[in-house]
């Protein structure tokens, strides 16, 4: 027969033998878990479109690689390797044709509408003054675009010499990745409920490699590059969940805090007073204060600090929103 002691098996006879003592030794401690190990890849060196194109496929499938601006650079790496390692390809810079394939047309054209001007306005700088508008508008057209084709304003620029940005109008035409943009007037004001379908998934956030991922048990749903908070005032480590969600979000300033909420409902137990529209997404986790949200300056992820929070993309933060539910562990790191 077999005996375990201190993990280790021990065949006894049959017939009884004299028994020996020996001096108890206690197990060692486990050693600490290794940290999850870090692939680092030498991407090829592709010309500007073809980078273009990469990143754009890997945006539309849910893996984000950061603005898109025709260069391979670190959102773009952990894109390419987290895809790869979600289809069970191997982790290499090594990009397979199959996925440029998928985007045969790397550039489209957009024609500014007058109602686009709709979501153009002045924005203050000060927390008071912004509680005081309905809405935070974009403070040009040009934001707008670059927001709507998830795109480095800089590398517009590059794709449209010659323009008069500062002074763009309706009927103008730009050239724009064509990437699935983000279509900010289809975002309605709503509390978004729970879905049962999604009830399994978890959303880690590694705030070392700036990255929120999605799980469904053992599968890697997405990857979106975020700002988790700063030096000061750090997302808090541990293990939350999602305790409500809602689209355009209102906020309150409130004795130098910022507050979110929904307007048709205390459904934050805010107190009372002036709110207005800040990002377009807003997810309660249940650690007063703290949230996964969306931003109106996308040119911060991943590289200027936020107040405790997890900050996305306004336009990965709506594809999130479809991707996870209410009631999801979160799960910092």
């Amino acid at each position: 027969m077999l005996v375990w002691v201190s993990g280790i098996a021990w065949t006894l006879s049959a017939q009884p033998e004299p028994v020996r003592a020996v001096p108890f030794r206690q197990a060692a401690p486990a050693p600490p878990p290794k940290p999850t190990p870090k692939v680092f890849v030498a991407l090829p060196n592709y010309n500007e479109e073809t980078a273009t194109r990469l990143q754009i496929f890997l945006d539309n499938n849910n893996f984000g690689p950061g603005k898109i601006d025709g260069k391979m650079g670190e959102f773009f790496r952990k894109a390419l390797i987290s895809f790869k390692h979600a289809r069970a390809q191997r982790e290499t810079g090594v990009v397979d044709q199959t996925m440029l394939d998928q985007v045969p047309q790397t550039f489209t054209t957009y024609v500014i509408k007058a109602d686009d001007l709709a979501y153009v306005g002045n924005l203050p700088t000060a927390h008071e003054e912004q509680a005081k508008l309905k809405f935070l508008p974009y403070t040009s057209l040009f934001e707008f675009v670059a927001e709507r084709f998830h795109s480095a304003e800089t590398y517009l620029q590059k794709l449209n010499p010659g323009m008069d940005w500062e002074h763009l109008e309706p009927g103008d035409e730009l050239k724009v990745p064509n990437v699935m943009p983000f279509e900010i007037e289809k975002v309605t004001e709503q509390k978004i409920p729970a879905k049962p379908e999604f009830a399994a998934r978890k959303i880690y956030v590694d705030t070392k490699e700036r990255l929120l991922e999605v799980f469904d048990n053992d599968k890697l749903v997405c990857v979106f590059p975020i700002t988790p908070g700063s030096t000061t005032l750090p997302a808090p480590v541990g293990t939350w969940k999602i305790q409500g969600a809602a689209t355009w979000p209102w906020f309150r300033y409130d004795e130098g805090m910022l507050n979110y909420g929904v307007r048709t409902e205390n459904y934050y137990n805010l107190p009372p007073g002036p709110n207005n529209l800040v990002g377009v997404l807003w997810m309660s986790l249940n650690k007063t204060g703290i949230g996964i949200h969306g931003t109106n300056n996308p040119e911060t992820i991943g590289r200027a600090a936020s107040h405790g929070c997890i900050r996305l993309a306004n336009w990965d933060a709506t594809r999130v929103k479809d991707l996870v539910s209410v009631g999801n562990t979160v799960v910092i790191f």
